[in-house]
């Protein structure tokens, strides 16, 4: 099943970075500015002459009038909408088709646990799920990593994950992957050792790890394939 995406948008040349948020982008011929909606570093993906995708926005607060959402990796689209994968997991799960959450329901989206604020709260049987997604975009030679930057709140989550187990409760990380062309996965040990190392206590506590890739259209977003992990450091 392919999850509608919005269809207006234009094709565009990346120009540059000013900061993390904004990128300036050439439309027809004139350079605008364009919003960024992932704060990571992407810059094996944002750099001069890269073609983009961007979505034309409008409201009276807004600075800018584009927000940069996908961009080409030569015939790859990849999505770099860090808010995305939120929106199709949810509609993954209302439609059971990622087969390690079939039969549990959405009791509850941002669900705040102490001092987290977790993505999903799922229930079934009488039992309760944490569910937290990460959003992945850099793939090395078949091998996607995540974080791309430091995340000492992504570090903060799973911790907290494995510390919210219980009999009647589990919990879990669903790492969509918005791009196609991953074969694994492994945390990015060399980019956030400290979050590599939380995961990997997280797992060993008994959090669920999901790894799924995705294929893009610019109108639409299909779940791809179950990719396996290595957590190990590599050479420790």
């Amino acid at each position: 099943m392919e999850m509608p995406l919005t269809p207006q948008l234009i094709e565009a040349e990346f120009v540059a970075r000013p900061n993390r948020f904004l990128s300036k982008v050439k439309i027809d011929g004139e350079v605008v500015d364009s919003h960024v909606p992932d704060p990571g570093r992407l810059k094996e993906l944002l750099f001069p002459g890269a073609r983009v995708l961007v979505e034309p926005k409008s409201g009276e607060n807004r600075k800018t009038k584009f927000a940069t959402v996908m961009v080409y990796s030569g015939a790859e689209l990849i999505s770099i909408n860090s808010q995305l994968p939120n929106r199709f997991t949810r509609y993954c799960l209302d439609n059971s088709l990622i087969p390690e959450f079939k039969g549990w329901k959405v009791k509850q989206q941002e669900y705040t646990f102490g001092k987290s604020r977790f993505d999903f709260l799922l229930e079934r049987d009488g039992h309760e799920k944490l569910l937290e997604v990460k959003s992945a975009t850099l793939v090395e030679e078949g091998v996607a990593r995540f974080p791309d930057a430091v995340t000492s709140r992504g570090r903060k989550h799973v911790l907290h994950l494995a510390d919210s187990i219980t009999p009647e409760r589990s919990a879990a990380v669903l790492f969509i992957i918005q791009r196609s062309d991953a074969l694994s996965f492994e945390p990015h040990w060399g980019r956030d050792p400290e979050f590599a190392r939380a995961l990997q206590a997280s797992i060993e506590s008994g959090v669920e790890l999901v790894i799924y890739t995705t294929h893009l259209q610019p109108n639409s977003m299909t779940l791809g394939d179950a990719i396996p992990y290595t957590l190990e450091q590599e050479n420790a």
